[in-house]
This record gives C-alpha cells, sequence and structure tokens, in this order.
C-alpha cells in the first residue's frame, strides 16, 4: 500500500471544561471556535483543499476508550477500508467498526502502547 497516512486530521485532548478551553484559545490564540473545536482549512502540495480538526473534549469522555491517555491523534488516509485490512495482517489491533458520515469515514486502531488512534479518510469539502 502506497499511502497510509497523509497528514493529521485532528487534535483532540481531555478538559475539565471544554466550552471554556475554546473560549480561552479563541480569545487569546484567534481559533476559530465552535461546539466540537476549530476546523483549520489548508491545501495540499497539489492545491487540493485540506481540513485539520482541533477539539476539547469533557474529561469523563469515553470517546478514546480502551485508551487511558488524556488525548487521541486523529490521522488522515486516503483508502480507510485498504489500510485497516492491511493493518489487520500486520497484527494491528482494530477498534471497533468503520463510520461513515458526510464528512468522512473513520476507524481506530491502537498504537503499540495501547493509544487509540483515529484514522480518517475525510470529504474535506463538506467543510468548504
Amino acid at each position: 500500500m502506497k499511502n497510509r497516512v497523509t497528514g493529521i486530521g485532528g487534535l483532540f485532548f481531555k478538559t475539565k471544561d471544554p466550552k471554556a478551553s475554546r473560549d480561552w484559545y479563541k480569545k487569546h490564540l484567534g481559533f476559530n471556535t465552535n461546539d466540537y473545536g476549530s476546523t483549520f482549512l489548508w491545501k495540499d502540495k497539489e492545491g487540493k483543499e485540506c481540513s485539520t480538526q482541533w477539539s476539547p473534549f469533557a474529561e469523563d469522555t469515553k470517546y478514546y476508550e480502551p485508551s487511558k491517555k488524556d488525548f487521541m491523534f486523529n490521522y488522515r488516509v486516503e483508502n480507510l477500508h485498504e489500510l485497516l485490512k492491511v493493518l489487520k495482517e500486520e497484527g494491528v489491533t482494530i477498534v471497533g467498526e468503520i463510520e461513515e458520515y458526510e464528512y468522512g469515514k473513520f476507524g481506530w486502531i491502537l498504537d503499540n502502547d495501547g493509544n487509540k488512534i483515529e484514522l480518517w479518510e475525510p470529504i474535506d469539502s463538506a467543510f468548504l
């Protein structure tokens, strides 16, 4: 498989007060925030429109499970179904089933330290 990860799709972290974090980053760093965090739009080397999501989550979120960490990385991929098939053959732990939305497909794996990683085959046009 030629391309596996093509970039960072998102940075997710736990916080005591997600709204306060969103407000702080908006006020002090100029993030354009909404209820989900902030979406950064950019272009890849071919000029294709892309996005990266920044999102604070509540401390009690179950979204990162089974990982015990206070963060989760989301990586952009080109062919999620094929990549998960290859990763499974390589012995990587797959978590849950692929989920599909109007903004892309999502799958999850565990790294060698047990950190949950989200893999995202994006539909960036949903954010434009």
